[in-house]
């Protein structure tokens, strides 16, 4: 444990009182923005998509299962991978519990990747996930979204120095790194209105981290995340923490 300032229950207090004041104005901030990323444009897709689920072929449409809206997780496991990305499964350990709850507020969550559904599905059972998980066909979807990269966007980053954290995540993966890199994360947003579906917001990065919900918790320990300097990413799928 590094060494901190201690200070007494009273300055404790009066230090606190002056992070409790930014604290509720970044919240204040968040609203303003959840109001502002409600009223962006929604823009029609007009593709047609398809996806392989348990019950067969379905379009974009009838993923919505009957509510007015949807949200996709666009989980990085591409066809070459043997197991789902770490820190993708590490969000979708925080979404699964959560799908009961968006269900009673009209709206379905769901994951896509572009591995085929009978590996995806292995996976989710190892995992004890429940939510529904579709196969793309095709690329269309996630390429469209801007989580589908090609070598060639790729080739500058391939040829300079790969970050011994991509490599690690590669090899967890059971893929190479071309393999690993070439899908992306995000998260998508969609409504229905008279049978028209619509796009209404997408994201991705940093932007995902609303789902790693253990950040949220270590940014109120003393040592924070405390990642600073690592060269090989402390995450692992929650069935490997403690094996060799």
């Amino acid at each position: 444990m590094p060494e901190h300032r201690v200070g007494t229950q009273e300055k404790f207090e009066a230090a606190r009182q002056e992070l409790l004041a930014e604290e509720k104005e970044l919240t204040r901030r968040s609203d303003e923005l959840a109001r502002k990323r409600r009223e962006l444009p929604w823009v029609p897709v007009e593709k047609d998509y398809s996806f392989e689920t348990e019950d067969g072929t379905k379009s974009l449409a009838d993923l919505f299962d009957e509510r007015s809206q949807l949200l996709i997780y666009h989980f990085m496991f591409g066809p070459p991978y043997e197991a789902g990305c770490t820190v993708c499964s590490s969000i979708a350990d925080t979404l699964d519990p959560n799908v009961v709850h968006l269900k009673a507020r009209d709206v379905t969550l769901i994951c896509s990747s572009r591995a085929p559904l009978d590996k995806l599905l292995a996976y989710r059972e190892r995992m004890g996930w429940s939510f529904d998980w579709v196969s793309t066909v095709g690329g269309d979807f996630h390429r469209d979204l801007g989580f589908l990269n090609t070598e060639d966007e790729l080739r500058p980053f391939l040829e300079g120095d790969i970050p011994p954290i991509v490599r690690q995540m590669a090899e967890l993966s059971g893929t190479d790194v071309l393999g690993y890199v070439t899908e992306a994360p995000g998260l998508s947003a969609y409504a229905i209105s008279d049978g028209t579906v619509y796009r209404t917001y997408v994201t991705t990065a940093r932007g995902l981290e609303l789902a790693m919900a253990y950040y949220g918790l270590l940014d109120r320990t003393p040592m924070g995340r405390h990642e600073d300097g690592e060269q090989m990413f402390w995450l692992r799928r929650h069935d490997e923490y403690g094996k060799t």
